[in-house]
């Protein structure tokens, strides 16, 4: 297939030629002034790492489909992303840019037909969320859909997925451009409001300056060394959450969610003068331990009091994922949607590799000091900017490994979200869980805030972890220890 342009808009024509995954078009047919995909797109588009978001929230009423297609001419579809398809520049030697294109909605929304009495409705919904991860999305047209499921859950009245391909954005871009859409329920006309963001820390003297530079610039050294180690040498413990080969990128996902107080969250995070993801990544590591030990032996006692199976110098490397954005926020579609505009649209992300030390701990805060000293030391370090400095040289001009996500364990993110009830398009939002399938990883951990609950969202790939709503009760498991050991040490301020 071939696309011209008529009337300032690209259309088809011709035969199918998809090419590598890309629509490929004449030399003469590319605009100079359509923008490249940036190298971590190009990396998203790997086979090995062919990602898409995908997103569900909840809604208190059922969801109209015909208003919901008008809204989503008004707002998704003024974006760029949303209406241009990826295209191959033979004049630039195979160039892959975003090109404008006429987009047919009905492409974009699906309304399966659903039995509205039937005896599971939330396993139905898992089901084919989990279905839907066999599947991709046409190159030939914008690389979205969303899929209207109108049937009443144990928590929403419908569902909305929401599912983008990671070369779009990334999920600070699509939270953000999603989230405009939305108002806030107490007040429709205004834009819901995000945790302020923290305030610079006030200028220490020159000798804390200088060795603040120095510590940074080994820190990078040594984490641009295990880097490399990691990629080409130095492997995660094959544990019972570890997949065996990248080709775990190829199969489905059952994604699934657990959520908590985030006021519980708060009162440790307080009473132990951390941040809410070092309190997160406590609960991930204490949890993670808990599931893996049930899984190399069996547990004995109350839960509290476990006979230790774990063995020795488990090696579990999460590889965290970090925006790098000068202007974190949200903004109105009007600005959004314009050119060169401060929303930095795109994937500006980079990404740490972050080591969970998986041990039995006596003392359950011991996982909070653990988490708070390693996010610490990963403060410390330009490894995040690295990796995508190495994106931006290895893509574009020598692919090798180093170009490459590492082959860890599993991935982890952290997306703050609204502080208050929202509604999308006059919808009352009840719950947001974002997620990913097409990773090269069997768990990833989606960590999202929302009014005064805070969800972690599991991917899991369900041959190597079958029973991952086990792994849901090991971290709400978790946090009760470390809340009860907070109350008891009389830590609370």
């Amino acid at each position: 297939m071939e696309l011209e342009r008529k009337n300032g808009e690209w259309i088809k024509s011709g035969s199918c030629d998809l090419g590598l995954g890309r629509i490929k078009v004449r030399k003469e047919s590319v605009d100079e002034e359509e923008e490249p995909l940036s190298p971590m797109a190009r990396i998203f588009q790997q086979p090995e790492s062919n990602v898409y978001i995908i997103a569900m929230l909840g809604f208190k009423s059922p969801i109209d489909p015909h208003f919901l297609k008008s809204n989503l001419a008004h707002t998704f579809l003024k974006h760029s992303r949303f209406s241009s398809v990826q295209v191959a520049d033979e004049k630039n030697g195979g160039e892959v840019k975003w090109v404008k294109t006429k987009v047919d909605l009905d492409n974009h929304v699906k309304i399966p037909m659903v039995d509205q009495h039937m005896a599971s409705p939330d396993q139905f919904v898992e089901d084919y969320i989990a279905n839907l991860t066999n599947t991709h999305i046409s190159t030939s047209i914008p690389m979205w859909d969303v899929h209207i499921l109108n049937l009443k859950t144990c928590d929403a009245e419908s569902t909305l997925v929401i599912r983008v391909h990671h070369s779009l954005g990334d999920g600070t871009s699509l939270m953000s451009f999603l989230i405009s859409c939305c108002r806030k329920t107490s007040e429709p006309d205004a834009l819901p409001s995000f945790p302020a963001a923290k305030k610079s820390r006030p200028d220490a003297g020159w000798f804390w300056k200088c060795w603040s530079v120095l510590l940074l610039a080994w820190n990078t050294l040594v984490d641009i060394w295990m880097c490399v180690a990691t990629t080409y040498f130095l492997k995660d413990t094959q544990t019972p959450l570890k997949a065996p080969s990248r080709a775990v990128a190829f199969t489905s996902r059952r994604i699934v969610r657990r959520t908590f107080c985030v006021d519980d969250v708060k009162l440790v995070k307080n009473a132990t003068n951390t941040t809410v993801n070092d309190v997160v990544l406590a609960i991930t590591q204490a949890g993670l331990s808990r599931y893996l030990n049930r899984k190399y032996g069996k547990g004995t006692g109350d839960g509290e009091s476990w006979e230790n199976n774990l063995p020795n110098s488990i090696r579990l490397t999460a590889t965290l994922f970090i925006s790098l954005r000068s202007s974190p926020g949200i903004y109105a579609i009007a600005k959004m949607v314009k050119k060169h505009s401060q929303t930095e649209w795109g994937n500006k992300i980079g990404y740490v590799l972050y080591p969970f030390k998986i041990a039995l701990k006596d003392n359950p805060l011991d996982y909070i000091r653990d988490a708070k000293a390693t996010m610490d030391r990963k403060k410390a370090t330009l490894e995040a900017q690295f990796r995508l400095f190495m994106a931006k040289v290895f893509v574009r001009f020598y692919p090798t490994k180093l170009a490459t996500f590492p082959l860890t364990t599993m991935w982890f993110s952290n997306v703050a979200g609204p502080q208050e009830e929202i509604s999308l398009f006059g919808n009352q939002v009840t719950f947001i869980a974002p997620s990913l399938y097409g990773q090269p990883v069997a768990l990833t951990i989606h960590i999202i805030s929302y009014e005064k609950k805070i969800s972690m969202v599991l991917s899991v790939d369900d041959n190597i972890i079958p029973d991952p709503y086990q792994l849901c009760d090991d971290f709400e498991e978790a946090l009760k220890l470390i809340k009860k050991t907070v109350i008891i040490e009389g830590l609370i301020k």
